[in-house]
């Protein structure tokens, strides 16, 4: 709508300089160093709210981090959407990684180089926009609640309990999630599906102090080499995940599911290129598309111990560390896998360590249906501003909270993300397009729009 260009056109600097603030607090959830930085950043979410048009805005504390929710309730006979979305960010380390400082927002060839940029501040925050144009417009077609989370980068531990507490009050259509990606703003997708996750930390330990390495070295087991060994062991020639009773409940797609998946466009040698890559590695038999979005994986997301500072330190480490992750499909519940992780590792440990397997979080895969209303009207908002259908898609990631939508509240939820796989989330030097910025403002009103005339009511 032309009204909506209008307005958008006028504020756009506004609206570029706005997210620039908020990407500027340090709202690490998982370091609790920055507990008043995620307050802080809670507040200036809402103070955005209120000045959109919402009502009722409000910070909600929790046993963690708060929760931002306001609404604008125009017709109880209207249809209701539900966006979701996190305001908090992962770590920024490694700093010396950074080609600048992670919260000291850079715009570089037209993109936004700062830690949030992409996942999560840069994509919720175009519904805040698109829903002030919508309101300062007077366009708003149906009703509209907001929920922003300062824990989805932990695992979102207190989000559950919130919506069990609050059934009445985030009552909804359809939940609206911009927390994804898409192929490029050429070729635009949707997400019909997240992976689970399921986050482990193990310590494993052998001596009870550090030891000289030349004093006790080949006769004591080494931690960290044993850990490498144990971690190398969870895959099998073929990157087959070994541990025993992990592929039980997998969805193995049909051959007529995995060619419709594989006819996104993808370019191998490019895909390559961009990750400085020589050759590309995952479980056999499957292409990049399937592992990246419908096969299980294990990875490593950390690993450490012993003498890691500069220079030379000849030490036996008493104790090794690491983090890992896996990604989970439809049918595997992260708590069981998460068990299975934990008995499998601890009997491959030699004699000569103790091994510690601890859980951090988890959530379950999700898959959302492509023939809803709120698909369609998804489909149909890119299709006005890109001009062409987008392509569906499965998602790597996870944001664990979207199954307990279906669960406790009843609600599909739409994945509707404007970012790139190549804009380094969870890595130094995240970027966000100023472009994919503008564009989910422009598309997301369409989405309520068409919502709201496909649902009838």
């Amino acid at each position: 709508m032309q009204v909506w260009k209008d307005y958008q056109a006028q504020h756009k600097d506004r609206f570029l300089n706005e997210l620039l603030e908020l990407l500027r607090i340090p709202s690490v959830s998982a370091d609790s160093r920055h507990n008043e930085d995620t307050k802080r950043c809670a507040e200036a979410v809402k103070q955005r709210l209120v000045e959109a048009g919402a009502d009722n805005v409000e910070v909600c504390p929790t046993a963690g981090h708060p929760i931002v929710y306001g609404e604008k309730i125009i017709d109880a006979k209207l249809p209701t959407v539900l966006v979701y979305g996190h305001y908090d960010v992962q770590p920024p380390d490694p700093l010396d990684l950074w080609d600048s400082p992670p919260f000291e927002p850079v715009i570089k060839d037209n993109k936004i180089y700062a830690r949030g940029s992409a996942d999560d501040k840069g994509q919720f925050y175009m519904h805040v926009k698109a829903f002030e144009t919508m309101f300062n417009t007077n366009t708003l077609p149906c009703n509209v609640k907001f929920m922003i989370e300062g824990e989805e980068e932990v695992g979102s531990g207190n989000l559950g309990k919130f919506l069990s507490e609050n059934k009445d009050k985030l009552a909804a259509d359809v939940v609206l999630i911009s927390d994804t990606a898409m192929i490029s703003l050429d070729t635009p997708s949707l997400d019909t599906g997240l992976r689970g996750l399921a986050y482990m930390e193990v310590e494993v330990t052998g001596p009870n102090r550090d030891l000289h390495s030349g004093v006790y070295g080949g006769a004591v087991g080494n931690p960290a080499t044993i850990l490498a060994k144990m971690i190398a062991s969870l895959h099998d020639e073929n990157n087959h995940i070994t541990i025993p009773g992990f592929y039980d409940d997998v969805v193995v797609l049909t051959d007529e599911e995995r060619k419709a998946l594989n006819s996104a466009p993808y370019d191998e040698a490019e895909y390559k290129q961009d990750l400085g890559v020589d050759e590309l590695w995952g479980e056999k038999g499957y292409s990049t598309f399937e592992r990246t979005g419908t096969r299980p994986t294990c990875e490593v997301n950390g690993i450490w111990g012993g003498y890691t500072g500069e220079g030379a330190k000849t030490v036996l480490p008493s104790k090794a560390f690491a983090k890992i992750s896996m990604r989970l499909v439809p049918n595997q519940d992260w708590e069981k896998i998460s068990e299975l992780f934990a008995k499998h590792f601890a009997s491959i440990a030699p004699a000569s360590v103790k091994v510690k397997v601890t859980p951090h979080h988890g959530g379950a895969a999700y898959v959302t249906p492509t023939d809803s209303v709120a698909f369609k009207a998804a489909s149909e908002a890119i299709n006005a501003t890109f001009g062409k259908q987008p392509i569906p898609v499965r998602g790597g990631g996870s944001i664990p909270i979207v199954a307990l939508f279906e669960k406790i509240l009843g609600l599909k939820t739409v994945l509707m993300g404007f970012g790139l796989d190549s804009d380094n989330l969870h890595s130094p030097n995240e970027k966000y397009g100023i472009d994919n910025y503008y564009k989910g403002i422009e598309t997301i009103p369409y989405f309520h729009k068409y919502f709201a005339e496909l649902s009838g009511k």
